[in-house]
This record gives structure tokens, C-alpha cells and sequence, in this order.
């Protein structure tokens, strides 16, 4: 057997040493990548989710999450889980380029910008309750003296048939009444003109004890316009132009006021002693009746306070006529609210007016009928010259001495008489919604039967039933319930003397800046929250007085057929309201 070189031996042998060193090395090589690439897989798939949870989870899930590496295929990971607690901190994200857009979680966490109404402030001064007049001030414009002053100067002026000069004395009360037959207190009553409220309302606002000179904290404002006592100048024998002169120039002026512009003047006031017609001419007819103040654009803006207000407009509202009673102090009420509920009453029903022969619907004929022909009615029959009715101390008497006061229409809705009877604790007895219960809404009962007696015309008219039968029907508790309602009402319908102010007890001046504050108040409300009425409809305005707090909807109403109108007609007037504003004018020297 021969034997191989020892030097071919060592050769091979390398050779093989050599292979062995090159396999071991590409063994080493694919064992480095693999731990390399298992690195990456780890790290990106177990440690970097593991930041964004709670620490008690993490060896789970790193265990679960290894199993899945080793026994399924690759899948995305899965959502992260909610948020850490406030204690562990976040894991924050780089910031992401948006290209100017904003970042949708930035529009979702934003919320809209809140808008800023130039009323606001004075809406959070209600919110002050250290603040005894918050959410409670009143603006006065210091109108120029051709608005108000001006007037009272030329008073000879004022009315084309009576001396309004001693009418505007004593603040706008009138000369004092003697208390000669003891029908009056000693304190307290004047021959107050029924048309004098212009006057009488701006002094009693010099008292007001929420004045304000700041007008962005104002919960209203108050213009301070006789426009009462300018349109009575030129209603007889004047144009068009000059009855509608100050008006125009009234609306020019406020409306370069920058106090107008918080609201366009929405939350404007002013008050007016006449009825609504007087302010409602229709045409530019030199015939036409009257000013058309309450026409014009700025001033549907406004609110107007006039003794009668028209039943399908929204910009005027009624307030109480004056009575002869303009108490100083509470004691003054208290003690003639005593006096009336002890007097005895030996009439059933009592009725002072005079009769309307030219107006055929007019019902005054037939009540006076029935008061001269029953025993247990009290007339008192007024007709121009020498008359009773002229006389406060003959009225009142009579309605102190009476159950009920017949209240029929005048020339207008309305009449002074109304409230004289309910001062003098007489249950009143209407018979047309328009003369009380769609009028005077800020001041009387909603519920009529409450105070007062209805009695439809129609049923007058036909002669369906006599007046003395339906009030004799009803029980003496009934009646005693509702006279004691009329004389608690006194307050709220009597103004107080201008010169002083009531402590405990709200007069009618009261009550009217209650009314309208409330009224801005819940306008502004609505601005703010985009509540809108859509669904108003300005002809219905009488409907929507009677509504209860919180209702905006009308519908059918049993009174509809007082208030319909003539097809064709416009919602500004009846087919006679500027006629019987003509008449009211010539009567005035009647009991209205």
C-alpha cells in the first residue's frame, strides 16, 4: 500500500480548514442580520405601541404581540389604546405640517367664536346683585327744548277750544280740586286734563330712581317728545307738512344719536296722551286725519305708550288715562282703598255719557234708555255746555254710590270714564274687548272676569237681555270678590304726583317702565339665542297681548268677530277709526 506525501496531507487539510472558516463565517453573518432584522421587527412593533400604555399592561402585551410575531403573518398593529392617566406622561406626536389648513382635531376642540352684542354689558348688569338698579336703568335723551319745553311756553296753543295752561301746572296735574261736597281726600286731587300724560309721564321719569347717563348699561331709553301735545296744535286748519314737521325732525335727530344704533332704536320709548289714530294718518290727503308719526320706518322701531293703542299694530301700547287722583305717598292709597271697600252703594248701575246719534252701531242710545227707565239705575247725561259730567265731584259721587259703571264705546275704544269708576271702587261693565281687555294688558287683569262685566253689544242691540237683569244675576259674593279686585288695582291705574315718589307701592308710571324694560330685556334675549318670530303676523297684535308668559303662537279667538276687518281693508285702521279720532276731538268737552 503506498503512502500519500506528507505535503499533499498538510494541503488538504487547509483546504478543508479553510472551508470550514468561510461556512462558519456566512452561519455568523445570516445569524446577525436575522437578530438584526428581529431587532427592528421589535422594536417597531412592540416597544414604540408599549409608550402609549399603562405600565401594568406592557409585559402582556409584549408577550402576546411576541407570540403573534412568531405564529402569524405581519399585520398592521392595532389602534392604540385610550388615552393614560393624568399621572403618566404622553407620548407626543411631532407636529404634522398642515399646509395653512387647520388640523381637524383643531376644528373639533375649537368652539364657535361667541358674538358680541353692544348690549351686553347692559344685560349683565342684571347679574350685579349688590346693584339695586341692575338690568333695571333708563336712558333720558336730552332732547332739544322744541320737543317738549317749547311747547308748555305756548301753551294758549295746545288745543283749539280749551286753555291747556292751567292744565300743565303742577307738573302736569292741574290746579287742585276743593274738597267741597267730601267726595275727594283733602290731599292729593286736581283737575287733571285726560290728555296730559305727556307731561305727567316725563316728570314722574325726573324721579325715577335708575336714571342713568351711561347708555351702553341702559335696560331702555326714553324719549322725552310731547307728541301728544304737537299733533293737538295742528290737527284743525294745518297741512300735512306741518303736522308731520316735528315727527320728521323728531326721528332725524335720534337717529344721528349713536344711542340709536345699539338697537336702531328697538329699544326706544316715548308717550303720547292721545289715542293711537291721532298718529295714524293713512294718505298724503290734506283731508286725512292726523300725523302719521307711528308710519314712519325709525319709529315702527320705537314703542309708543298712548292712552288707546290700535289692535292690529305692534309698535304702540295702551296705557291708563290720568284720573283726578295723583296720590304723594303710600298712606294716601291706603286710606282712600279703605274708605272705598265701607261705602255703601245704593245704586245696582250707574252710567255718565252722552248719546251718539250720528253713529248708527253706537249703543249709548239704548243704555241711556234702560237707565232712565230702571229703578236701580243711576244717569248722568252729558251734552255740551253747562253740564254735571263737568264736574269731578258729580262723577265720582255717583260712581261711589254704584255697584257697577257701564263702560260702552266713545267715539274710540276707550274712555277716561273707566278709570275714574275703577277709582272709585266700581266693578266696570264693558262691552267691547277693545275698550279694556285688549288695551290695557301691562295694567289689568288678563282674566277680565276677575274685575269686570262683559256684556257683548249685540246682545244690547237685540235686546236679548237688560242690563239690569244680567247684573242682578250675580251673587253678592261674586260681587264682593270682584270690587275688592278693582279697588286693589287703584295702584297700578292712578299716577303718582310727579313731585314725590311712592315707597312701597308701584303707580302706573311704574308698572309702564316695568313693562318696557321687560320687553327690550326679552327682545335682546332673543337676539342673542337667534330666536326669531317667523310666524308674526302684525294684524293678530291684539291676540298676542293676551297670550301667557312664553306662549308666540295664535290662533281662532272668540273675540275674532269684534276685530275683523273689511275685505279690502288695511290693518291699520277700521272703516271709521280716523272718523271717530274727529269726533274725539270735538267731545272733548264731554265725559269720553
Amino acid at each position: 500500500m503506498r503512502r500519500r506525501p506528507v505535503a499533499a496531507i498538510l494541503q488538504d487539510q487547509m483546504e478543508k480548514s479553510t472551508t470550514k472558516t468561510q461556512n462558519s463565517r456566512i452561519c455568523f453573518l445570516a445569524i446577525l442580520t436575522a437578530f438584526f432584522w428581529l431587532f427592528l421587527l421589535y422594536f417597531h412593533f412592540i416597544i414604540l405601541p408599549q409608550q402609549n400604555q399603562p405600565q401594568s399592561t406592557i409585559s402582556t402585551t409584549v408577550n402576546n404581540q411576541l407570540t403573534s410575531l412568531h405564529h402569524q403573518p405581519y399585520s398592521p398593529p392595532p389602534p392604540p389604546p385610550p388615552p393614560p392617566p393624568a399621572s403618566l406622561p404622553k407620548f407626543k406626536s411631532p407636529p404634522r405640517k398642515n399646509f395653512g389648513f387647520p388640523d381637524k382635531s383643531t376644528l373639533q376642540s375649537q368652539s364657535p367664536p361667541k358674538k358680541n352684542f353692544p348690549f351686553t354689558k347692559a344685560l349683565a348688569t342684571s347679574n350685579n346683585k349688590t346693584d339695586p338698579c341692575g338690568g333695571r336703568y333708563i336712558y333720558v335723551h336730552d332732547l332739544p327744548s322744541r320737543f317738549n319745553q317749547d311747547m308748555l311756553r305756548d301753551c294758549k296753543t295746545l288745543s283749539l277750544w280749551t286753555n291747556m295752561c292751567k292744565f300743565t301746572t303742577n307738573a302736569g296735574l292741574g290746579p287742585p280740586l276743593e274738597n267741597i261736597d267730601g267726595v275727594f281726600s283733602d290731599k292729593g286731587w286736581y283737575a287733571t286734563n285726560q290728555f296730559a300724560v305727556d307731561v305727567i309721564f316725563s316728570n314722574r321719569m325726573k324721579q325715577y330712581e335708575c336714571l342713568t347717563k351711561d347708555s351702553s348699561i341702559a335696560a331702555a331709553v326714553f324719549v322725552p317728545f310731547y307728541a301728544g301735545f304737537d299733533i293737538a296744535r295742528y290737527l284743525w286748519g294745518y297741512n300735512i307738512s306741518m303736522r308731520d314737521a316735528a315727527s320728521l325732525d323728531l326721528v332725524d335727530w335720534l337717529t344721528k344719536r349713536p344711542e340709536w344704533g345699539i338697537m336702531n332704536g328697538r329699544d326706544h320709548f316715548l308717550v303720547a296722551g292721545r289715542i293711537t289714530w291721532d298718529f295714524r294718518r293713512l294718505s298724503e290727503e290734506e283731508s286725512d286725519w292726523g300725523n302719521k308719526l307711528l308710519f314712519l320706518p325709525a319709529a315702527k322701531n320705537m314703542s309708543m305708550l298712548v292712552v288707546e293703542s290700535s289692535p292690529w299694530n305692534a309698535n304702540d301700547f295702551g296705557i291708563p288715562y290720568p284720573t283726578y287722583f295723583h296720590p304723594a305717598k303710600d298712606e294716601d292709597v291706603f286710606l282712600w282703598q279703605e274708605r272705598m271697600r265701607k261705602l255703601e252703594r245704593k245704586w245696582l248701575f250707574s252710567f255718565a255719557g252722552a248719546p251718539r246719534p250720528d253713529n248708527a252701531k253706537s249703543i249709548r242710545g239704548q243704555i241711556i234708555e234702560q237707565c232712565r227707565t230702571s229703578k236701580v239705575g243711576k244717569l248722568l247725561e252729558c251734552d255740551f255746555g253747562e253740564s254735571k259730567c263737568h264736574s269731578p265731584s258729580s262723577i265720582m259721587q255717583m260712581f261711589q254710590g254704584s255697584l257697577f259703571c257701564l263702560q260702552p264705546q266713545g267715539d274710540s275704544y276707550t274712555r277716561r270714564s273707566a278709570f275714574d269708576s275703577m277709582l272709585a271702587g266700581c266693578i266696570p261693565v264693558f262691552f267691547h274687548p277693545g275698550s279694556a281687555y285688549t288695551q290695557y294688558t301691562w295694567h289689568l287683569p288678563k282674566d277680565y272676569t276677575k274685575y269686570s262685566v262683559f256684556i257683548p253689544e249685540d246682545d244690547i242691540r237685540k235686546r236679548n237681555v237688560t242690563i239690569e237683569q244680567r247684573l242682578s244675576q250675580i251673587p253678592e259674593e261674586q260681587v264682593r270678590v270682584m270690587r275688592e279686585e278693582v279697588i286693589s288695582l287703584i295702584p297700578r291705574l292712578v299716577y303718582a304726583d310727579p313731585r314725590t315718589k311712592l315707597e312701597t307701592l308701584k303707580d302706573a308710571f311704574d308698572v309702564s317702565v316695568q313693562a318696557m324694560i321687560d320687553k327690550v330685556t326679552n327682545l335682546r334675549k332673543d337676539i342673542i339665542e337667534g330666536r326669531t318670530d317667523e310666524n308674526f303676523i302684525e294684524e293678530n297684535s291684539w291676540k298676542y297681548a293676551l297670550l301667557d308668559e312664553g306662549q308666540r303662537e295664535v290662533g281662532p279667538h272668540e273675540w275674532d268677530p269684534f276685530f275683523s276687518k273689511p275685505k279690502g281693508g288695511n290693518a291699520e285702521s277700521t272703516d271709521s277709526s280716523a272718523e271717530a279720532a274727529k269726533k274725539s276731538w270735538k267731545n272733548e268737552q264731554r265725559i269720553q
